[in-house]
């Protein structure tokens, strides 16, 4: 019973994260904290970006979560801690590896949920610049992309 309580922590705080990911990009990334996020929406030299200070906004809490959660004993906290770890392993894996291609020579895997998530970020990156666009989050998002991208990979 312990494992699955903490197990829908860990799924729940993952999730949440989502919901956590929109609301900072969208009232934060794009308003108060547009000076570190607009090198994201335009082309720079080198691999990384100013906008990849916003992992510290997210990694903070998670290590702290991680290493009070160990020390009593794996408790609560260590679990919503793995859970928003999970999530940044997630968001770099789809958004930094696959949609960006930080590291070339990645393959584009053929999956309609990857590529409609794809096709939603590149519909945020149209929206003019520092404006009110669409699709803030990235697991989820308007279902005309995922109709979109099985159209274009049928």
């Amino acid at each position: 019973m312990y494992i699955l309580l903490n197990t829908i922590l860990m799924l729940s705080s993952f999730f949440f994260m989502e919901f956590v990911a929109w609301f900072t990009h969208k009232y934060i990334m794009h308003s108060c904290l547009w000076s570190l996020h607009k090198d994201h929406h335009h082309s720079h030299k080198g691999i990384f970006e100013r906008n990849d200070y916003f992992f510290l906004l997210f990694a903070t809490p998670s290590c702290l979560l991680l290493i009070f959660g160990s020390l009593g004993g794996f408790d609560f906290r260590w679990w919503i801690g793995m859970g928003i770890a999970l999530y940044e392993l997630t968001y770099f894996i789809i958004h930094d590896l696959f949609i960006h291609q930080r590291i070339q020579g990645l393959s584009q895997p053929q999956i309609t949920y990857l590529n409609a998530i794809k096709k939603a970020h590149e519909a945020h990156h149209k929206a003019p610049e520092n404006t009110p666009g669409t699709c803030f989050g990235m697991l989820f998002f308007p279902w005309k992309y995922y109709i979109e991208a099985k159209k274009r990979l049928s």
